[in-house]
């Protein structure tokens, strides 16, 4: 008996379902590096050498633990270019009994693998992918079971689920379930930021890196300073480097930006998360035993731990809840084209310049660049939401459709209608010019509110409000804005909206096929 087990690119992890209860004689696990997962968007070049990197080297240490692992290079001239195909010609080749696999993270693969069966005449077995810490029906259950999706409901849920930061009586560390209130310090001159264990390229990776660098040298993005964790045992290095250098000071200021500063105190270990070679239940218990053993502030550990088992798991759950549907969600029926800007970062907004700049050199920007100063720009320029999230799941080595799409959709863009956040998350220039030191090196005026040297987030926003006031008067959450509005005399608020036009008029578009 001959079972055939696809392991998909971002399922490296030596303890998936599909590997357990199987004798290793019985199996053949497939490996394939197809040219439709590369170009389906044009990601960027990090990203693609990140994803083969770590298959090719998940595949030795699959071969040394005893297991025929049948591998499908990029640059085999038979390749076929697609999972579907790359499993037809595998079926050729092994006449398997049965196909064996775990559930996708992504939609168009789920629906590719439902097509496999009819296509080889193997029967197809598909596995529950027990590494997140909430299965997709247990959330479709919360969700049926509540009247909103809060985050913070389901949050507390999976803290009591899995222990973490939880005291003997099943209370909450510390007397409260969120500490976010301690975390949004404005940054101090004279931090010592500590970077990310950086690791040099092997042969391995440097074989890939060549071939990215040749065969998809259009794409966005430097290559030059790869230095991601590409092994399971390089991304716990990585874990237990930023547990002990970054973490104590993570909490306090991860809502801070800085020139010139990309990582400031931020794990960067999503990428190896993402892939598999680390598990969301060993990041978050890392955080849970440094605050258990006083090396960090409890503030920084649940605030680390809510990013993980909270909101990652979330917006998972959400993702399967809501799709297909929400790929295409509009509720604020925004139509203008992503500007050139998102691609070249030529813009005198230096809080842009300098998320873009980061996202082109690292495949990286934390999330409050990706919210308030990305994201939030697109939504109140009224960029339409699939553009947006087109250019989300290009640039960035972490981002997956499951990841990426309601972070955008329902996050950052309220495409959604508010079926994931109860409010826009909307801000003009007072907040970035809070959180960091941009504004005082911009050529924008962030104190100006209208005209030529205002900073274009302050006419942008109580343009947005303006514009959508029919849908969010309503919003008890929102009271307070148009209140200011309200109070503002008729010129004012006709100088703010001119203000906003003059500036949105002046975008250039991105050129045509930036994306796919």
């Amino acid at each position: 008996m001959t079972i055939l087990i696809p392991i998909l690119g971002d399922q490296l992890s030596h303890d998936l379902a599909s590997l357990q209860g199987v004798a290793r004689v019985d199996a053949v696990l497939l490996m394939m590096e197809v040219a439709e997962e590369t170009t389906y968007v044009r990601h960027h070049k990090a990203k693609i050498a990140l994803i083969f990197s770590a298959m090719r080297h998940f595949a030795e240490e699959l071969r040394a633990a005893g297991w025929a692992v049948d591998y499908v290079r990029l640059d085999d001239p038979a390749n076929s270019g697609s999972f579907t195909g790359e499993i037809a010609r595998a079926v050729e080749r092994h006449r398997p009994n049965a196909i064996r696999t775990v559930e996708p993270g992504e939609w168009r693969v789920l629906t590719m693998i439902q097509g496999w069966a009819k296509r080889s005449g193997v029967p197809v077995e598909l596995l529950i992918d027990d590494r997140f810490i909430c299965g997709i029906l247990e959330f479709q259950t919360w969700a049926q079971s509540r009247d909103d999706l809060v985050m913070e409901f389901f949050y507390r849920e999976m803290r009591r689920k899995t222990g973490l930061l939880m005291t003997a009586n099943g209370r909450p560390e510390g007397g409260q379930w969120n500490l976010d209130n301690e975390n949004r310090v404005p940054p101090k001159r004279g931090l010592n930021y500590p970077e990310p264990m950086a690791f040099v390229p092997d042969a391995i990776t440097r074989e890939v890196m060549t071939l990215v660098a040749e065969r998809f040298a259009g794409h966005f993005g430097r290559l030059e300073s790869f230095s991601l964790p590409v092994t399971a045992a390089q991304a716990r290095r990585a874990l237990e480097h930023f547990v002990r250098t970054a973490l104590p000071d993570f909490g306090t200021y991860q809502d801070a930006m800085v020139t010139g500063q990309d990582w400031l105190y931020h794990s960067w270990l999503s990428p190896a998360l993402n892939l598999g070679l680390l598990t969301p239940i060993e990041v978050a218990r890392a955080a849970a035993d440094a605050y258990a053993a006083g090396h960090v502030p409890l503030n920084a550990a649940e605030g680390f731990i809510r990013q993980i088992i909270g909101w990652r798991e979330y917006v998972r759950g959400y993702y399967w809840l809501e799709m297909p549907d929400v790929a295409d969600a509009n509720a604020l029926a925004a139509t203008r084209p992503l500007p050139g800007f998102y691609w070249t970062g030529e813009t005198d907004m230096l809080c842009l310049a300098e998320a873009i700049r980061n996202t082109r050199d690292n495949a990286y920007a934390h999330h409050i660049q990706r919210l308030v100063v990305l994201g939030n720009f697109a939504m109140l320029a009224g960029v339409r939401p699939q553009e947006v999230a087109d250019w989300f799941l290009v640039v960035y080595a972490d981002a997956y459709e499951w990841v990426e799409l309601p972070n955008v959709i329902g996050m950052s863009q309220h495409a959604d209608g508010g079926r994931m956040a109860t409010k826009p998350y909307a801000s003009g220039g007072a907040y970035v010019d809070r959180m960091s030191d941009h504004c005082g090196r911009c050529r924008y005026d962030v104190k100006q509110k209208t005209g030529p040297d205002a900073c274009p987030f302050n006419a942008l926003y109580w343009d947005f409000l303006a514009r959508h006031e029919g849908r969010f008067r309503r919003n008890r959450r929102m009271a307070n804005m148009y209140g200011t509005w309200d109070r503002m005399k008729p010129e004012v608020r006709e100088a703010y909206r001119a203000s906003a036009e003059a500036f949105l008029d002046a975008l250039e578009p991105a050129e045509a096929g930036w994306a796919r």
